[in-house]
C-alpha cells in the first residue's frame, strides 16, 4: 500500500512540474508549482510512515529523505521568485 503512495506522489511531482514549465500564464505556473510542492510533502511523508513502522530501514532512505529535502528547497524557492510582483 505505501509503496503504491509513493510512486503516485512521487511521479505526480515531475508530472505537474512538467506542465508548470508549458504553463500559459503565471498563474497556472504557481498552481502547478504548487501542487509539485504538495506532493513532494506527501512522498515525505510516506517515508516517514516507513520508516517509523519499521517497515524500511532508515539508511536505506536517507537518500531519498535528502532529495525531497532538497526539492523542497528548490520548490520553495521557485514559487517565492514567482510570486514576487513584476
Amino acid at each position: 500500500m505505501l509503496g503504491r503512495q509513493i510512486l503516485r506522489s512521487g511521479t505526480s511531482i515531475g508530472a505537474n512540474y512538467r506542465e508548470a514549465y508549458r504553463a500559459r500564464s503565471k498563474a497556472e505556473f504557481v498552481s502547478k508549482c504548487g501542487e509539485s510542492l504538495r506532493e513532494l510533502e506527501e512522498t515525505a511523508y510516506w517515508i516517514e510512515l516507513l520508516v517509523d513502522g519499521n517497515i524500511v530501514p532508515a539508511a536505506r532512505l536517507v537518500d531519498l529523505r535528502i532529495e525531497c529535502d532538497e526539492l523542497t528547497a528548490i520548490f520553495v524557492t521557485i514559487l517565492r521568485k514567482a510570486k514576487r510582483p513584476s
